[in-house]
């Protein structure tokens, strides 16, 4: 269910123009369903329809060029000049008119200056209005489309549907993916290509219109039209040489040898040039070569010194311990003999003291006698 979903979503446009494929809203059908399928197939079979034969076809360059469709009857080619100039530079704008009465028949064609202006209007220009019509804009399939046949004979793309006559495979109307088995044999018989099963694309994706091939050829008819204009320019300078050495003119000889001869000493320039280039590239070289191994070298060298400047932090290190170790010994002795000092001198306060008492109380007890004899001596004098 749902790849049949998918399907319903999924487009292809034609490559090719086909009458029978063109009238078929799947691109599978073998047999033409009206009588103007069948007309068209005739004149793609008789070969009635010469697309490169209109007199009236505008512009040289057909990949320059654009197809717009569903123009108001009522605009000019000033106004649709105008309107197409907001995506370039047009060059050309054709209005197809009535071959008698001189109406527009709604529809034109515009030739841009470059291929890349004709690109952004075949972008940007699609469902756009133009003198309150919503115009369709398609590349010019009258010559880049192989097989085509216009609808005045019974072919081209679009079409409504009260016509009956609804012709598939464009920007308007693209094929639908088919739902039914294709038959691949009867479609290669009629030489109908077949629908591009896993390359479908979806109905909002705009299909890009034939790019210019750069054909082998072409490149091949440059080169020999280059090879001609330089044998033509040796001849031209030979012949002047010797006119040259017959006059002995030196100055118009460098003269015409610079002015033949531009082009050899722009290249030879060139070459010194991408010799100078080389030559710098290895200068360059040799200098980072140089630059690389002295900062080697100096690395080298720091590492040698980094290895003595931390055997000298070790050695530091070791002795500041020492120094702190025996700081905090010296402290702890220091504490030591002040603890010792400090009893020693409690006790000699004692000692001390108490030699003190001793003599006080000699001095008393003696002073005790002195009193009593004294006191005795009174008594018996008395």
């Amino acid at each position: 269910m749902n790849r049949n979903k998918d399907k319903l979503n999924s487009v292809f446009y034609a490559q090719s123009y086909h009458p029978i494929q063109a009238g078929s809203i799947d691109g599978t059908d073998i047999l033409p369903h009206d009588n103007a399928v069948y007309r068209a197939l005739l004149c793609s079979s008789a070969g009635l329809y010469d697309p490169l034969g209109d007199p009236n076809v505008i512009g040289d360059d057909p990949y320059c060029t654009l197809f717009v469709g569903h123009l108001s009857h009522f605009t000019t080619e000033d106004t649709l000049r105008k309107a197409m100039s907001k995506y370039g530079t047009v060059k050309n704008a054709r209005l197809v008119r009535h071959i008698v009465t001189g109406a527009s028949r709604g529809y034109a064609f515009v030739e841009y200056e470059s291929e890349r202006d004709m690109q952004r209007a075949y972008e940007k220009a699609h469902h756009s209005v133009i003198d309150d019509s919503e115009i369709i804009v398609d590349y010019n399939r009258q010559q880049l489309m192989p097989g085509w046949i216009p609808r005045r004979l019974g072919g081209g793309l679009g079409g409504k549907k009260e016509s009956g006559q609804l012709r598939f495979g464009g920007r308007e109307r693209p094929f639908r993916a088919p739902l039914r088995p294709i038959p691949l044999d009867d479609l290669k018989r009629l030489g109908i290509p077949p629908p591009p099963e896993g390359n479908y694309m979806s109905r909002f994706e705009i299909p890009s219109p034939p790019r210019r091939k750069r054909s082998y050829a072409n490149k091949e008819d440059k080169h020999s039209r280059s090879h001609r204009r330089s044998s033509s320019r040796d001849r031209a300078y030979d012949e002047r040489r010797s006119a040259d050495a017959e006059g002995g003119s030196r100055k118009s000889h460098r003269h015409d040898r610079s002015s033949y001869y531009g082009e050899h000493e722009r290249r030879s320039s060139s070459r010194d040039h991408r010799y100078d280039d080389r030559e710098d590239n290895s200068r360059d070289r040799a200098y980072n070569e140089s630059r690389d191994r002295t900062y080697d070298e100096r690395r080298s060298a720091d590492a040698e010194s980094g290895s003595r400047k931390s055997h000298r932090r070790d050695r530091s290190y070791y002795y500041d311990e020492h120094e702190r170790r025996s700081s905090s010994r010296d402290h702890r002795y220091d504490g030591r003999e002040g603890s010792s000092r400090k009893r020693r001198d409690s006790h000699r306060h004692d000692r001390t003291s108490t030699r003190h008492d001793r003599g006080h109380h000699r001095s008393d007890t003696r002073r005790s006698s002195d009193r009593e004899q004294r006191s005795h001596k009174r008594h018996r004098h008395e």
